[in-house]
């Protein structure tokens, strides 16, 4: 099935109810059932009563037996407290280092929104784009993407992906923009700096994410240019630059005629492919992330016929093919294209749609302080199903459980504040909401 079907409509199976679902992961199995109150009194009574009974036996001094082992803490609830509401079909939350507390919403017609600190909205759009030339929305294009330069309180640049379509020609548009110097809360369109455009074959699979990572780079996913099952084999193509990770250098100087440097760390630079890859072998990677405590790259990739993907990479996996169209996930999927290079690099997670789920979604590895039980794990969702899990490592298996839910159709991104905490760009309904641990602030 084409993304496009399912990341914005509402064809798909009907939710499996949370209580069924469990903590499931192809690994292990549902956890059991935590022992009732009365029967761990009772257990406790037995055991000392026995040691009661005992303590006048026969035999040698020794300590006393241990104590039976407490029961497992119970698993931590999860809701989702709304911050704000009446967005139209946002697709990204983030938030510029920059002391405000203001979060910055994309919505897929052109706007990004801005929430203040007190969680109110301004009222007019903080960058419109939408009546950029050939400026395209619906489906699976529109403003797909926001990042925040590293130093955007210094010098107030922010990168997007939007998509336009000129002369007939579908295109991704990576640009930059640079915020107001008098009002925070506007940037003027025309301070537009287009840094690359990347011809788009079909109308899906244009990946979206931006971010920067801790070498300062900015890293850009796209999508293999759509068509179901890669059809023009870009993912395994190391001349184009669909079905990639790239890795560009927004601030040193640049080549002439060009917006952007070339990092001389990347993989290929110097080889007979595009200097700017820094990962191959993606579907739509739509939403990816860096661990902000090892700077460890997160991935969700989005599937094509049966099993959706996560992948981590390490910074010095630099270079690694992820295995589309060859497999998708950890299947085999097509032998129509040419495998490039030896090996192929292991999702550290994938699940199937037997369930109900049909599209990854991108999100955050946890260190916030409002929500300890997911320290630490990283959290991310399924745009269908409207589902939201975590995955943690349990020596070499990742163990997924159920973090919380949404309408179907509803979970486009998850996005992170400064702070570490996690938001819900909720595409259906329109609310931006913050993930929230039952009992904690």
């Amino acid at each position: 099935m084409a993304f496009a079907r399912k990341l914005f409509t509402d064809e798909a199976e009907r939710l499996l109810d949370l209580s069924e679902a469990g903590a499931q992961t192809r690994f292990s199995g549902p956890e059991g059932p935590v022992k009732s109150r009365r029967m761990l009194h009772f257990q406790i009574a037995s055991t000392l009563l026995l040691i009661l009974l005992c303590s006048g036996c026969g035999g040698s001094s020794s300590t006393a037996p241990a104590p039976p082992p407490m029961p497992p803490p119970e698993s931590a609830t999860f809701d989702l407290v709304i911050v704000a509401s009446g967005f139209i079909n946002p697709l990204d939350v983030q938030q510029p280092n920059d002391d405000s507390g203001r979060l910055f919403v994309v919505e897929q017609a052109g706007h990004i929104q801005v929430i203040q600190s007190d969680g109110t909205r301004t009222a007019s759009p903080f960058l419109d784009v939408s009546s950029k030339t050939g400026f395209t929305s619906g489906g699976e294009t529109g403003l797909l993407g926001l990042a925040f330069h590293p130093m955007y309180l210094q010098n107030r640049r922010f990168f997007v992906n939007y998509t336009r379509n000129v002369a007939g020609q579908l295109q991704s548009v990576i640009a930059g923009f640079t915020a107001s110097s008098t009002d925070p809360n506007f940037a003027d369109a025309s301070t537009e700096n287009i840094l690359f455009t990347v011809n788009q074959p079909f109308s899906n699979h244009n990946g979206g994410g931006l971010a920067f990572g801790k070498d300062g780079f900015l890293y850009i996913g796209l999508g293999d240019g759509g068509g179901a099952g890669d059809p023009e084999c870009n993912g395994q193509n190391l001349n184009v630059l669909l079905g990639k990770m790239l890795r560009i250098d927004v601030d040193s100087p640049h080549p002439p005629g060009a917006n952007y440097a070339i990092p001389s760390t990347n993989p290929f630079v110097g080889q007979n492919a595009r200097g700017e890859i820094w990962l191959y072998g993606l579907r739509n990677p739509f939403r990816f992330s860096f661990d902000t405590g090892n700077g460890n790259l997160w991935i969700g990739d989005v599937g094509q016929n049966a099993h959706e993907e996560v992948d981590m990479v390490t910074q010095q996996q630099a270079g690694a093919n992820m295995g589309w169209n060859l497999r998708e996930g950890t299947y085999p999927f097509s032998t129509a294209c040419t495998q490039t290079g030896a090996a192929l690099t292991d999702p550290v997670f994938d699940y199937d749609r037997s369930q109900g789920d049909e599209t990854v979604i991108g999100g955050h590895v946890y260190h916030g302080r409002k929500m300890p039980a997911l320290a630490g794990n990283y959290v991310f969702g399924d745009f269908i199903s409207g589902r939201v899990w975590s995955l943690r490592q349990n020596g070499q298996m990742w163990e997924r459980s159920d973090v919380t839910t949404t309408a179907r159709g509803d979970v486009a991104a998850i996005g992170r504040d400064v702070s570490g905490e996690l938001y819900i760009a909720r595409y259906s309904t329109g609310v931006v909401a913050r993930i929230h641990q039952t009992g904690q602030p």
